[in-house]
């Protein structure tokens, strides 16, 4: 449970960070720094959701 309110947290908060950094940083750039920056910030958020999901997969420990 508080795996899934991590992303749910986390993704929007991610991507209306990415919207402000792009909006802020990428207007003017050549395109093809445009192209990789948005690819870049459209991917790099699956590496801490993975690490979330990897770590709700886990095995629970055993009671004792």
């Amino acid at each position: 449970m508080i795996g899934a309110v991590l992303l749910v947290l986390f993704i929007p908060t991610y991507a209306m960070t990415a919207m402000v950094i792009a909006s802020a940083k990428l207007p003017g750039a050549p395109i093809l720094i445009q192209t990789v920056s948005y690819a870049a910030l459209g991917l790099i958020w699956v590496l801490p959701a993975g690490l979330i999901v990897s770590w709700m997969q886990r095995p629970s420990r055993p009671s004792i």
